[in-house]
């Protein structure tokens, strides 16, 4: 017999520890819960039949959308064959061996090995060792300082979350450690000084990066790491020539750039990788959601030529590179990620990213560029953003207490849609699965315009 519905809340609150979830309120029922109990393309059913549009893809990652059961055939299919074994001392698998021949045609040129973890924090946490590991092998013991940007978004372990440039990820945690620098975030809208072209803001940017560098010693600064377009800090996209400009100075430097492809890869902007759309020319690529849609957990290392030589070089001079994971290379996993990659090509859902992404862009600038509540409208592919700003023009935001974000995603909630409220300023963000159609993206901008008119209604109307 199933337990109730009231029981499976009952046993959530006392016993399941839920991520980026305020914890008493969770556990002594303030915070209503929801229990998802199936998905269907672009939308999932929670426990009472209540259907959703999911634009934001669970957290980036669902891009082939739910219910594609030839994944799950594939995994089945994998799991009676070989569940698991692990791939320490080159032990391997079918279904390993052609998953990374097939990410490395997927990546941009100069890419060689792919080393696997289960989520994009662990593989980021992978980069920092290899970035080490790296210059010690070289020996410059020295250069080991990471930078990563304001509002940047790379995990929240120990070293991954002080890669992360949102206060909510340091607070209380006694974050970040020293290693770790933060330059300027690239969002011109909200960063730039008044009057500052975006082409100034670039320069600007690179100023400030040229004098974080000069201020800890270049021979200090190891590798840069960076999103093409930030994810988690707000979905933004760096003004046109931010990543020739960047990569200029971090190859003068001789400082490694890693590409954290973990929301971009995969076809969310359009591209292959994020690293194709903007020409970036990274020495190391980290994927995760998009690798799987989310069907299993799987992420990568993806390691260039150049550091690729180096650490065959370390291992000759040292022995084994004294890092690895249980479950680096799960075959099961493997195979939901070979069946996700045939599914997206074969629909060619890279290409619907591009071309009903760019129609979901227009759609929303349309509907919410005069909007008196919105300050930008950002876009680029399926990933996009409404920032709503108390003065467009003068760029002053609302006061944090009033949530306006939170406000509108909750309004846009009770329609039957789920976008996000983003955890670092009043910004709601869209990232729906890579197969959603142009009518449903029309649907999607229709119920959200109700829900910011709903939201200006009651704000505007108060502040009046």
């Amino acid at each position: 017999m199933k337990p109730s519905l009231d029981t499976l809340f009952d046993q959530d609150r006392a016993h399941f520890m839920h991520p980026s979830t305020h914890a008493y309120d969770h556990a002594s029922g303030a915070l209503p819960g929801k229990i998802v109990r199936g998905g269907q393309g672009i939308r999932i059913e929670d426990h009472q039949g209540r259907r959703y549009i999911d634009a934001f893809a669970g957290l980036y990652c669902v891009n082939i959308g739910y219910g594609r059961t030839e994944v799950a055939d594939a995994m089945y299919e994998q799991a009676k064959q070989l569940a698991y074994y692990h791939t320490y001392v080159g032990h391997s698998s079918d279904a390993i061996i052609e998953l990374s021949s097939r990410i490395i045609d997927w990546s941009p040129a100069g890419m060689k090995k792919v080393y696997y973890g289960m989520s994009g924090s662990d593989a980021n946490e992978t980069q920092v060792k290899i970035v080490w590991y790296y210059n010690n092998v070289l020996g410059r013991p020295n250069k080991k300082k990471i930078i990563s940007r304001e509002r940047g978004y790379h995990g929240s372990g120990i070293v991954t979350g002080s890669l992360t440039g949102l206060p909510s990820f340091h607070q209380h945690f006694d974050l970040p450690i020293d290693r770790v620098k933060h330059t300027v975030c690239p969002h011109w809208y909200r960063k730039a000084p008044a009057g500052m072209s975006e082409a100034q803001f670039v320069a600007y940017c690179v100023d400030e990066l040229e004098k974080l560098i000069a201020r800890e010693g270049a021979d200090t600064i190891a590798a840069f790491i960076a999103e093409p377009v930030m994810g988690t800090g707000g979905i933004i996209e760096p003004p046109a020539g931010y990543w020739p400009a960047i990569q200029q100075v971090l190859k003068k430097h001789d400082i490694l750039l890693i590409s954290d492809e973990v929301v971009c890869g995969f076809g969310r902007l359009g591209a292959k990788m994020g690293a194709q759309h903007f020409g970036i020319e990274p020495d190391l690529i980290t994927v995760a959601k998009g690798l799987t849609s989310a069907y299993a957990p799987l992420s990568g290392v993806i390691v260039g030529d150049k550091v690729w030589d180096v650490i065959a070089r370390g291992s000759q001079e040292h022995g084994p590179m004294g890092h690895g994971w249980t479950y680096s290379g799960h075959p099961v996993c493997a195979a939901a990620a070979l069946a996700n990659l045939a599914i997206i090509e074969r629909e060619n859902l890279v290409g619907n990213a591009a071309e009903v992404g760019a129609y979901f862009g227009a759609q929303l600038r349309s509907a919410f560029g005069a909007h008196p509540l919105v300050g930008e409208v950002r876009s680029v592919g399926m990933l996009a953003a409404l920032e709503f700003m108390a003065d467009k023009d003068a760029r002053t935001p609302f006061d944090p207490a009033l949530k306006i974000g939170a406000q509108v995603s909750a309004a846009a909630l009770q329609r039957g849609v789920i976008a996000r409220a983003m955890p670092h300023g009043d910004i709601l963000g869209f990232a729906p699965p890579l197969v959603m159609t142009r009518a449903e993206a029309d649907e999607i901008v229709g119920i959200v315009r109700e829900a910011v008119d709903e939201v200006a209604e009651r704000t505007l109307s108060t502040a009046g």
